[in-house]
């Protein structure tokens, strides 16, 4: 069976992105090593559960340019799970993560939100 072990979401700062993955989001950090010139970044559920997220700098122009046509148009790079986005909703808004807007209730869809990672990025939540 194949399945997800790793993901990367492309940052500005890699110190910037740790701060708040991991201060602000609550992932705990897994691997932080040199590499290249940057250092291979990994974050991963407090729980130890699931895919690990790689940090990954935007070095290339190409990278940037995806990345910033993404955000332009609104869209979210990627999603994150979890058990309550309104709970998940009302505890980041405390802490200064900027929404796109309150969460968004779907018929035959996952409970979402939108919100910005400081980072260059849209993460959407969902209820998972």
């Amino acid at each position: 069976m194949i399945r997800c072990n790793l993901s990367s979401v492309l940052v500005h700062d890699q110190q910037r992105a740790e701060d708040f993955y991991v201060g602000k989001l609550g992932f705990a950090k897994k691997q932080d090593f040199p590499a290249g010139g940057a250092r291979w970044l990994t974050v991963i559920a407090a729980d130890g559960s699931g895919a690990e997220l790689a940090l990954e700098p935007s070095g290339y122009e190409f990278a940037r340019a995806y990345q910033k046509a993404l955000y332009d148009r609104g869209i979210p790079l990627t999603s994150l799970g979890c058990d309550d986005v309104q709970a998940e909703y009302e505890r980041l808004t405390e802490l200064g993560v900027q929404f796109r807007g309150e969460p968004q209730k779907h018929a035959d869809f996952p409970t979402t939100a939108v919100f910005e990672d400081g980072c260059g990025n849209l993460i959407m939540l969902h209820e998972a």
